[in-house]
């Protein structure tokens, strides 16, 4: 079974390919194919496009990040809560026991 890749990964991926074909911005590399007419071009429009494309994915990952520990917050808040469910369960059916054996 194939592992699909979550959006995390393939904008780490993205970005690591960038740096890897030079500078970013600087024109298109050896790789072939370029990231559009403006960052193909080089020069300072390109540079600028690259570090708001760096920008974008950081803040999308930031958001993402974010987003993952505030769920597990809320996973926390909830098996807490369930245990003390069960020990106040546990506690109830222990006086009954003890109530049985009287």
């Amino acid at each position: 079974m194939q592992r699909i890749p979550t959006v995390l990964s393939r904008n780490m991926a993205f970005l690591s390919h960038v740096r890897m074909s030079g500078e970013p911005g600087s024109g298109a590399g050896k790789g072939g194919g370029g990231g559009g007419s403006i960052r193909e071009a080089g020069g300072s429009f390109g540079k600028m496009e690259a570090a708001r494309e760096d920008q974008y994915f950081y803040n999308q990952q930031k958001e993402q990040l974010k987003n993952l520990r505030d769920g597990l917050h809320d996973e926390i808040s909830f098996h807490e809560e369930q245990i003390k469910r069960h020990q106040e369960a546990i506690e109830r059916h222990k006086a009954r026991i003890g109530k049985m054996e009287k």
